[in-house]
């Protein structure tokens, strides 16, 4: 038997050699530190309505506390059917095209590892969230990277999926708009994208979990592009949207054979969602519209004063179109990104994530979330100016508490959050 000192050679090599999260690493940093705003985990500063807590409550009160069906309530299957139907014109069978899951993050562990055999590619345009290599890695697949660049507005393009197919490319893992850069794209761009889908005969996951938080144009999903529903796996949930993080519910919608697929493992993992966060979300869909888009206007408007924000202090930053993510370039600091993040969280007592957390083409930016109180992002721009002008970087103008004037958080449990 070998000593305790060399217990770490059981694990799995493919898991000792991953890396950790980027995102929780600032993360643990954060809730180790006394008086840290954090701009570094992408949740809403936004309380779940009281109206979805209180279905959750009755649920309760109603001894609503059994497992539910593998695939999830029939009920709430029968809305996120309703509700896909009525955004984007896409039709799925509540019975045998949708699945519950416990969040997107386990709907797309399901979806690579029900899909990926050993040696299959997965195309991923980059930065991409910290997950999805690891999954692929986890599923014996392989995670092929294409960077995309901020001139460019972190878009990807056919042309770039194209160069990058080999006889092994079975996926394209698309997320828009994007986490980390807030990149959208554009309806003629995803038409091109899918008939370069249908020519190598590849698979699509879309991750659509910030689909609500568009700001720029419309979203297009991908699933309701001619030739694609029957080849694409659509993620999406109520974390974003509906400020209901720490619920953990998701769904998956798609072909029956693939969503069956995905049951099967989520038979013997997880069994079912938990059955209050199910209900929780039936009432986020039946009712909780309005909400939903007051919150998403005061996304909109700290979205236009974080961008300004950046430019004022000298840092470029495209204009993001969607999610609640800022992804200014730092490289006028002198500092990598991991640099960066690191001596401000130090220094100024705010954390950021490196953009490097999400991929090589992610170094030289920070992500910066602004589903923050407009407080916090008011007091932590201050900050950040004075940090860049220590380093060099001369802004237009000093920010000071007034940069975020007008703006007002909503109470705890009112309609906007």
């Amino acid at each position: 038997m070998k000593n305790q000192s060399s217990w770490s050679s059981y694990v799995n090599p493919l898991v000792s050699s991953m890396p950790s999260s980027g995102i929780r690493k600032f993360f643990d940093l954060v809730s180790g530190t006394k008086g840290v705003i954090s701009l570094g985990v992408g949740e809403p500063d936004f309380i779940t309505p009281w109206h979805i807590r209180e279905a959750c409550i009755y649920s309760l009160e109603k001894g609503y506390t059994m497992y539910t069906s593998n695939q999830g309530l029939f009920e709430l299957r029968q809305a996120i059917a309703g509700d896909l139907e009525a955004a984007y014109g896409v039709a799925y069978d509540p019975g045998k095209e949708i699945l519950v899951t416990v969040g997107v993050s386990e709907g797309l562990d399901l979806a690579v590892r029900a899909l990926v055999c050993p040696g299959d590619e997965v195309l991923i345009p980059e930065p991409s969230y910290v997950s999805y290599a690891p999954c692929v890695s986890l599923a014996g697949g392989k995670a092929v990277t294409i960077p995309t660049v901020m001139e460019e507005g972190f878009r990807i393009t056919a042309e770039k999926i194209e160069a990058a197919i080999t006889p092994r490319t079975k996926i394209l893992l698309m997320c828009y708009p994007n986490n980390p850069t807030g990149a959208v794209m554009d309806r003629r761009s995803l038409l091109e994208i899918a008939e370069v889908v249908k020519a190598h005969d590849l698979l699509v996951i879309s991750d659509e979990i910030y689909s609500r938080l568009t700001y720029v144009g419309e979203h297009t999903c991908l699933a309701s592009l001619p030739g694609l529903r029957e080849r694409t796996v659509l993620l999406n949930g109520f974390s974003k949207a509906y400020a209901m993080t720490g619920w953990r519910i998701g769904y998956a919608a798609g072909n029956p054979d693939f969503i069956a697929a995905m049951t099967k493992i989520h038979q013997y993992t997880m069994l079912c969602a938990p059955i209050t966060a199910q209900m929780a979300a039936l009432e986020a869909l039946k009712n909780g519209r309005l909400a939903m888009t007051q919150m998403v206007q005061q996304y909109n408007r700290r979205r236009l004063l974080v961008i300004h924000a950046f430019r004022e202090m000298g840092l470029p930053c495209f204009e993001p179109g969607g999610a609640f993510y800022a992804f200014p370039e730092i490289t006028r600091t002198g500092l990598s990104s991991e640099e960066f993040a690191e001596q401000f969280l130090k220094e100024e007592k705010v954390a950021v994530v490196p953009g490097n957390a999400f991929g090589p083409s992610g170094e030289g930016f920070v992500r910066c979330s602004y589903a923050a109180s407009v407080e916090d992002l008011s007091e932590a721009f201050r900050r950040m100016a004075s940090f860049c002008r220590a380093r060099g970087v001369r802004p237009k103008t000093i920010l000071g508490p007034r940069s975020f004037a007008g703006e007002k958080k909503p109470a705890a449990g009112q309609a906007t959050g």
